[in-house]
This record gives C-alpha cells, sequence and structure tokens, in this order.
C-alpha cells in the first residue's frame, strides 16, 4: 500500500487559464506526482504523490514559465 503526500505551493504570475494549464501539465509531469490542482484566484498549487521532490516541482513551474513564491 502506498502513502500519498500533499504539498502546497504559491505560484507567482499565475493568473489564466493557460497559465494554470501550462503548470499543471508540467508539473503533472514530475516523478511520483499523482495529481496536481492549481487554483490561479490564488496561486495556490496543491500537488499529491509520493516522495514529491520539491526541487523537481519547481523547476517545473520554471519550464512553465513561472515561479514559487519563497
Amino acid at each position: 500500500m502506498s502513502t500519498s503526500d500533499a504539498r502546497t505551493y504559491v505560484v507567482e504570475g499565475m493568473t489564466c487559464g493557460h497559465c494554470r494549464l501550462s503548470v499543471t501539465e508540467e508539473v503533472a509531469a514530475v516523478s511520483g506526482v499523482e495529481a496536481v490542482d492549481a487554483d490561479i484566484t490564488t496561486g495556490r498549487l496543491t500537488v499529491r504523490g509520493e516522495d514529491i521532490d520539491d526541487t523537481a516541482v519547481r523547476e517545473a513551474v520554471a519550464e512553465a514559465g513561472y515561479r514559487l513564491a519563497a
């Protein structure tokens, strides 16, 4: 049985549906990620999965053209 972990981040500059889709697609491709939910109103990014690598999530968000708040 696997244990799922949930992490929440804040993405800076994610303001529209296209932004949300770009971030979601990039983060979903990160190893171990099972689900991604991005909220453009708050910038909140919730990532669920196993052994989530914060650095890989940060890099995926950067690949989409955005960055995580400090």
